[in-house]
């Protein structure tokens, strides 16, 4: 979900933005945990390539604030017997495991678990509800000789849950992964080599694979979305025209679109930075209504949570999730307050019991959300404190529930 080189008209918008918020309290009680937080983590990752040494930051208006959260151990019943594990590529753990979660956080408002595409970490990872980790890639070995695995910026399972199509926007290729075997089946895109013609990428964003096995994603500098077919090198369908100047004129062209999530119907809503635009797109082409998401600088990886509903993420600082509707009406919108403020939040998906999780970039969390309390009820990650240990995360950008309640599971992606 990194949008690298689309503030341009962000700040042009920035201070016209007027937003009525919601405000929250940290998890559990309304002051923030007066429990330790765990020891200091490693650093990220080093890496060899010198052109990502230093992450490309996300165009925006705002400088980065950041504020210290607590976490704590969870643990479960002394004596209770193992856990199996909820998915077969799951490590088992004991249900008295030790887990890593925000003092207050509740397990159970957590269908199941969560992937986590760790961007600056250059990892995903699994998380149970408890806070513990039960699948990662890359692990040593995992990678063929010559390949890497940099800046995974969006992951989600593929209909039938068996791979993971992570999206590498700033390496400008995406990947298909085994769960099972973890090793990359198939990419589209040359790794750190963008471009527009067959087998290139620039900047592409939630690549998702659709039932027949094909693969649409945005393309954000390339101004386009690209429908792939399986297995191929080329793109079988573009929609919008291939420029590096982007201008909302759906569907001929796109400003700067940075994802497209599938819709009930069969269609697909796809948010375009440049603009704050949401339109509802189906394959042959053809747009069905636009919308402005109300009171937003910078729209992020809309979908549709309920007939006419629509919950989008707004990467700004201070961010915010919204819910609203075709009108372009706002339901519901949370910032927070104090250690709660979101900062760059870049996808909320919502759950079944009505809580909405989001990825809150910048503060290096993974949150829960109750908007009828307006409180953070679950959290993994620690606030503003990047780092790879246990119960960390660094600029966690992308997310996904693991099957069977993944996105593809909950809205089925089309044809």
């Amino acid at each position: 979900m990194n949008r690298s080189g689309r503030g341009h008209l962000v700040a042009a918008v920035a201070a016209a933005v007027v937003v009525t918020v919601a405000a929250c309290s940290p998890a559990g009680s309304g002051q923030p945990s007066a429990l330790p937080a765990p020891p200091v983590p490693n650093s990220a990752p080093p890496t060899d390539d010198p052109a990502i040494q230093q992450q490309t930051p996300k165009q925006t208006p705002n400088s980065i604030s950041t504020r210290s959260g607590s976490t704590r151990t969870v643990a479960g019943p002394a004596h209770a017997a193992p856990t199996p594990p909820a998915a077969p590529w799951a490590a088992s753990t004991s249900a008295g495991a030790a887990g890593h979660l925000r003092a207050g956080s509740n397990p159970s408002v957590l269908p199941g678990m969560v992937l986590i595409a760790d961007r600056s970490n250059n990892r995903l990872i699994v998380v149970d509800p408890q806070g513990r980790i039960r699948w990662q890639f890359p692990r040593p070995g995992d990678l063929a000789a010559g390949q890497t695995f940099r800046l995974p910026d969006d992951a989600f399972f593929t209909p039938d849950g068996q791979r993971i199509l992570a999206t590498q926007e700033d390496r400008a290729v995406i990947s298909l992964i085994d769960v099972a075997t973890h090793r990359i089946v198939y990419r589209y895109g040359s790794p750190g080599a963008p471009g527009s013609g067959p087998n290139r990428l620039s900047n592409p964003d939630d690549a998702m694979m659709l039932t027949d096995g094909s693969i649409l994603l945005a393309d954000i500098k390339n101004c386009r979305l690209l429908r792939i077919a399986p297995g191929a090198h080329a793109p079988e369908q573009v929609f919008g025209r291939t420029t590096r100047w982007c201008l909302h004129e759906p569907p001929a062209r796109w400003g700067a679109p940075n994802g497209a999530f599938p819709m009930r119907n069969g269609h697909f809503l796809v948010t375009e930075i440049d603009g704050d635009w949401v339109d509802e797109l189906s394959l042959d082409g053809h747009v069905s209504w636009s919308a402005h998401p109300p009171g937003v600088v910078y729209p992020s990886d809309t979908n549709e949570i309920g007939p006419g509903r629509y919950l989008t993420a707004d990467y700004s600082a201070p961010g915010q999730v919204v819910i609203f509707n075709r009108a372009g009406t706002a339901l519901w919108r949370f910032r927070g307050t104090g250690a709660d403020t979101l900062n760059h939040p870049s996808l909320a998906l919502p759950l079944p019991n009505g809580d909405v999780i989001v990825n809150d970039d910048h503060n290096d969390r993974v949150v829960v959300i109750d908007p009828a309390t307006d409180k953070i009820v679950w959290q993994y990650g620690v606030t503003g404190a990047p780092g790879d240990a246990a119960g960390y995360l660094n600029n966690p950008d992308g997310m996904d529930l693991v099957p069977p309640h993944s996105l593809l599971d909950t809205i089925p992606p089309g044809r």
